[in-house]
């Protein structure tokens, strides 16, 4: 798990590719909690915060871009 003072310092396309990375292993988490190979489904709630977290960041990043 990043912390938030790692994402912070992350440019935007690095962002961009966390989140469509972290986006694909959530999916893949929730199929295998279906077919029943994961033994710890709690453990995709802390991906999803992390992906929240990097989405922040991310429209941050985008908004002083604009400015």
């Amino acid at each position: 798990m990043k912390k938030m003072e790692d994402i912070r310092k992350m440019k935007a396309e690095e962002l961009v590719k966390s989140t469509s990375e972290l986006r694909d292993e959530i999916a893949e988490m929730r199929r295998r909690i279906h077919m029943g190979e994961v033994q710890n489904p709690r453990v995709i709630r802390v991906k999803r915060r992390e992906l929240a977290r990097m989405l922040t960041v991310l429209g941050e990043h985008l908004s002083k871009e604009r400015a």
